[in-house]
C-alpha cells in the first residue's frame, strides 16, 4: 500500500500511483460503522437465544429477516441520495440512525427475558433494528459509491481502491467482533450482551465524527470538483426528514409480520428485482452498451445470492456449531464462541494486499482473469470450505468435541473467496453502472446481499439440534438428520453456481467489454 502524499491543495492526478486523502477518510468512516454493525451481529444470535430465550430455528429465521432489509433498504436510501439528498446527507443521517438504534438495543438488553414476561425488552428490540435497518439504507451505498466518485473513468486504481476500501470494512469487524465477544458473551451472564449493544453505539457516533470532520476538505473528484452533494434543484430535501417515521413504521411492521406471522420479506424481494429492473431498462437514453453493462450486473448479483447464503452462516449456524459442538478450549482458557467470526476479518485484512499483489502480477502478464471469473473462483473456495467442514463431522459421535482446526480452515477458504469475490463486484457494479444510476445499481448489488441474508437465515433453521425431538429438518426433499448432511448443502449449492459461473465468464466479460472500461489492472 502507497502512503498518502502530502496535502497541496491541487487535485490528484488520474495517473498517481498513490491514492487520494478522500479514500482514506471513506475508509475510516466504514472501519467504525463496520464496528458497530459486525459488532453487534457478532452476538446477536446468541443474544436472542440466551437472553431472550428464543429458540435456535426462529432466532435464526429472525436474524435472516433482519440483515435482509438491511440490505434491502439501500434501493431506498439510494433512490433517495441519487434525486434528493445526495451521498453526503444521506450519510450523516442514516449514521446517526444507526448509532439510536443501537443504544436502543442497550435499553432493551437491560431488562432481558422471554417476551411473555418481557415484552418491553421485546419492543425495544423490534424498534432498535428497525431504526438500524432505516439508517443502514441511507449509509450503505452511498459511501460506497463514493469510493469510484474520487477517480476517473479510465482510471485504473480502481480495483485497488475498492481492495483497500474493503480492508476497512474487515479491520472495522475485527475490532467490533473482538471487543463485542469479549465484553458481551460470557457464559451464564447475559446480562454481559448490552454493553455490546452500548460499545456499537459508541463506534457509530464515531463514524459519524470522522466523515462529517473531513467531508469537505477531502472528498472531490480528480479535478476537484466535490462530490456526494445535495443534488442541484432537488427539491423536498427536508419532506425526506417527514416520511422517515413512516418508513420506520413500515419497516417495523414487516420485521414483525416475518418473524412472528407468514413469510413477508421474500414476495417484497420479488417485487424490488421487478421494480428495479423495469425502473432502469425502461430509461430510453440508455445506450446499448449501457444495457449489457446492467445486464452483467444483474447477472453477477444472482450469483452472489448462492455465496452470502452459505458464508452468512458464520454468525448463525457456525456460531451455534461453535458453542455445541467445537472444541473452543485453549491454553487452559475457553474461547467465547462469537470470537471464531473474527477469523475472517483477520484473513481479510492480511490477505487483501497480498491479492492486490496477484492481481497485479497477472495483469502485467495480461493474463488478469475478468472480473466473472474472478467471482467464480470465488464460490469453488467457498464450496471448499464447506467441504473441509464435512471432513470433520463425519461420523461424529454424541458428546464428541470437533476441532477448531476445522473451522479455522473454513473461515480461510472462505476469507480468500470473499476476496475474489466481494471488492471484485463492487468495483465491477461503480465501472459498469450509468452514473445517473450509480447509487441505485448499488443498491441492487445489495438487494443480492438481502435475498442472500434471508436465505441464510431460512438454511440457518435447519441445523440439526440433537436436543430436538420433532421429524428432521428437509430441503427439497433432502433430510438432514447430521453436520454431515447440514454443511454437504452448502457443498453442493456453491460448486453448481461456480461451475455455471464459470462457463459464462467469458460472455459475461465479452458484455462488459461494450462498455470500454479499463482492464482491471490493480495497483495497491
Amino acid at each position: 500500500m502507497q502512503t498518502i502524499p502530502a496535502q497541496t491543495g491541487q487535485p490528484l492526478s488520474a495517473d498517481s500511483t498513490s491514492h487520494p486523502r478522500g479514500l482514506y477518510l471513506l475508509f475510516a468512516t466504514e472501519m467504525w460503522e463496520r464496528f458497530s454493525y459486525y459488532g453487534m451481529r457478532a452476538v446477536l444470535v446468541l443474544f436472542l437465544t440466551k437472553a431472550m430465550m428464543m429458540d435456535k430455528a426462529f432466532a435464526s429465521k429472525f436474524y435472516g429477516g433482519y440483515t435482509s432489509l438491511v440490505y434491502l433498504t439501500p434501493l431506498i436510501g439510494g433512490y433517495i441520495s441519487d434525486r434528493y439528498w445526495g451521498n453526503r446527507r444521506s450519510i450523516m443521517t442514516g449514521g446517526l440512525l444507526m448509532a439510536l438504534g443501537q443504544f436502543t438495543l442497550f435499553f432493551s438488553a437491560s431488562n432481558y427475558g422471554p417476551a411473555e414476561t418481557h415484552a418491553l425488552s421485546h419492543w425495544l428490540l423490534y424498534l432498535g433494528l428497525g431504526v438500524m435497518i432505516v439508517g443502514n439504507g441511507f449509509f450503505k451505498p452511498n459511501i460506497s459509491s463514493m469510493v469510484g466518485s474520487l477517480y476517473s473513468a479510465t482510471d485504473k486504481r480502481k480495483d485497488a481502491a475498492y481492495t483497500i476500501f474493503y480492508m476497512g470494512i474487515n479491520l472495522g469487524s475485527f475490532l467490533g467482533n473482538t471487543i463485542t465477544s469479549l465484553i458481551g458473551d460470557k457464559e451464564g451472564h447475559p446480562e454481559a450482551f448490552r454493553w455490546a449493544f452500548l460499545a456499537c453505539g459508541i463506534a457509530m457516533l464515531l463514524s459519524v465524527v470522522v466523515f462529517n470532520w473531513g467531508k469537505d476538505k477531502h472528498l472531490h473528484t480528480p479535478t476537484g470538483e466535490p462530490v456526494g452533494l445535495t443534488p442541484a434543484q432537488s427539491g423536498g430535501v427536508m419532506g425526506i426528514y417527514a416520511l422517515l417515521p413512516v418508513l420506520l413504521a413500515i419497516i417495523l411492521g414487516i420485521l414483525w409480520l416475518d418473524s412472528a406471522m407468514f413469510p413477508t420479506i421474500a414476495p417484497l424481494l420479488g417485487v424490488a428485482v421487478i421494480g428495479i429492473a423495469f425502473m432502469i431498462f425502461s430509461d430510453k437514453s440508455l445506450s446499448g452498451a449501457d444495457i449489457k453493462g446492467i445486464m452483467v450486473i444483474f447477472i453477477v448479483s444472482f450469483f452472489v445470492v448462492f455465496f452470502w447464503a452459505a458464508f452468512e452462516q458464520a454468525p448463525a449456524s457456525l456460531t451455534f456449531f461453535a458453542d455445541e459442538q467445537m472444541d473452543r478450549t485453549i491454553f487452559g482458557y475457553t474461547l467465547p464462541a462469537s470470537i471464531f467470526q473474527n477469523l475472517n476479518a483477520i484473513f481479510v485484512v492480511v490477505g487483501a494486499p497480498l491479492m492486490a499483489m496477484v492481481w497485479t502480477a497477472l495483469g502485467r502478464r495480461g493474463a488478469e482473469p475478468p472480473s466473472p471469473l474472478k467471482m467464480a473462483i470465488g464460490l469453488g473456495l467457498l464450496a471448499a470450505g464447506y467441504l473441509v467442514m464435512c471432513f470433520g463431522v463425519t461420523n461424529l459421535q454424541p458428546g464428541v468435541k470437533v476441532s477448531m482446526f476445522f473451522l479455522v480452515a473454513l473461515y480461510f477458504l472462505h476469507s480468500v473467496g470473499e476476496l475474489c469475490l466481494s471488492p471484485i463486484g463492487l468495483s465491477l457494479v461503480n465501472k459498469l453502472a450509468p452514473v445517473k444510476f450509480a447509487s441505485l445499481l448499488m443498491a441492487v448489488w445489495f438487494l443480492a446481499n438481502a435475498a442472500a441474508n434471508y436465505l441464510a437465515g431460512y438454511m440457518s433453521s435447519l441445523y440439526p439440534d440433537p436436543k430436538s425431538t420433532g421429524p428432521a429438518p428437509q430441503i427439497l426433499g433432502y433430510q438432514i438428520t447430521s453436520l454431515y448432511d447440514f454443511f454437504m448443502v452448502f457443498v453442493v449449492s456453491a460448486a453448481v453456481a461456480a461451475g455455471l459461473l464459470f462457463l459464462i465468464s467469458g460472455k459475461l466479460a465479452k458484455m462488459m467489454d461494450a462498455r470500454n472500461y479499463p482492464a482491471p489492472t490493480t495497483q495497491a
